[in-house]
C-alpha cells in the first residue's frame, strides 16, 4: 500500500528508473499513431510513452494506474473513443 502511494509522488524520472530496474513490460499498443508501452511494477500499472517511441528515451507521459479497476476503466474508456 505504501508502495502505491510513493510511487505516485516520485518524480518522472525516478518512476521511470523504477519501472526499468524493477517493472514488467506487459505490453504496448498504438495511440494516436504513437506507440505506448504498459508496464506492471508490484501492483501498479504504468502507461508510458516515449520519446520517439523508443524505449532507450527519456518518457514524455506516465500515467499511473493503483490497481486492475483502474487500468481496465481508462482501457475501456480509450476503446470507445477511438471509434
Amino acid at each position: 500500500m505504501l508502495f502505491k502511494w510513493g510511487f505516485k509522488y516520485f518524480s518522472v524520472a525516478k518512476q521511470l528508473e523504477y519501472l526499468r530496474e524493477h517493472g514488467v513490460m506487459l505490453g504496448s499498443r498504438m495511440r494516436n499513431d504513437r506507440k505506448v508501452f504498459l508496464y506492471m511494477v508490484k501492483s501498479v500499472f504504468v502507461e508510458v510513452m516515449y520519446k520517439n517511441d523508443s524505449i532507450e528515451k527519456d518518457a514524455e507521459r506516465l500515467e499511473v494506474f493503483s490497481n486492475l479497476n483502474h487500468l481496465n476503466q481508462y482501457l475501456e474508456k480509450e476503446f470507445k473513443t477511438s471509434f
